[in-house]
């Protein structure tokens, strides 16, 4: 990656600058037996129209925070980067009531209802897929992010010294994220073409390095594996296998 990236952004356009066709982020949920693959570009292509979601049709922009009630999910992980790219701070299973704006899952949508902003609900169904019926009080993401533009830019420069990221009583800017993913991944050896398979959880650190930013930082792709201990240990190990797993993170 290129030593001047300074925001999570930065990381995914010096990937996507150096090779848009490789995997990113590949996913599988092992209680519905759905497997995604994202490459570079699809990655790069959902983030930024869902920066243009949070800059034109929510009104983000920087120095607002966003709640995030989703777990480890390849759309939890769009919009993590779609964050940085706007400027916004993502507070991963943060207070509803006292943020800007909320983005939850099927699972908070009560949780979510406390914030007076602009509120977002995913339905995590495979294939990106819709609510049957959209939860009164939050728009629909399935419905709204398609047609948003495919390029993003945002209107104030984003500054790499203001937060970026909360989890879990931590706080980090975009340049101290960076810094970490970077350590992180020189901790555990990942370098261009490691491949980590990631079963931990979005809800601290550690899950939300392993599972996104010290891959991304390294110039590597992860495996992202919900629900992951419906699989035996032999279907794991050929899943490995097949996806060519250099780390695990279980």
């Amino acid at each position: 990656m290129n030593a001047t990236d300074r925001t999570p952004a930065d990381l995914l356009r010096s990937a996507l600058a150096a090779d848009p066709a490789r995997p990113l982020v590949t996913f599988y949920d092992d209680a519905t037996g759905e497997r995604v693959e994202l490459s570079v570009a699809t990655f790069a292509n959902w983030v930024a129209k869902t920066a243009n979601l949070l800059q034109d049709d929510l009104n983000a922009g920087p120095g607002d925070r966003l709640a995030l009630l989703l777990p480890a999910h390849w759309q939890t992980a769009v919009w993590l980067i779609a964050a940085s790219s706007v400027g916004v701070t993502a507070d991963v299973g943060g207070d509803p009531a006292a943020a800007d704006l909320v983005v939850s899952g099927p699972d908070d949508l009560e949780r979510a209802r406390a914030c007076s902003g602009e509120r977002v609900a995913l339905a995590l169904r495979p294939l990106g897929g819709r609510f049957p019926q959209p939860p009164a009080g939050f728009a629909d993401y399935a419905v709204e992010v398609p047609s948003q533009g495919d390029r993003f830019a945002p209107y104030a420069p984003v500054d790499p010294a203001a937060p970026a990221l909360a989890v879990g009583g931590l706080e980090l800017t975009g340049e101290q994220l960076v810094d970490r993913a970077r350590a992180d991944a020189a901790r555990d050896g990942l370098g261009p073409g490691s491949r980590v398979l990631s079963a931990q959880g979005y809800d601290g650190w550690e899950g939300l390095s392993a599972g996104l930013y010290a891959p991304l930082a390294a110039g590597g792709s992860v495996v992202l594996c919900r629900h992951l201990d419906r699989l035996p240990q032999e279907a794991l190990e050929r899943r490995c296998a097949d996806e060519r797993v250099t780390v695990t993170a279980l």
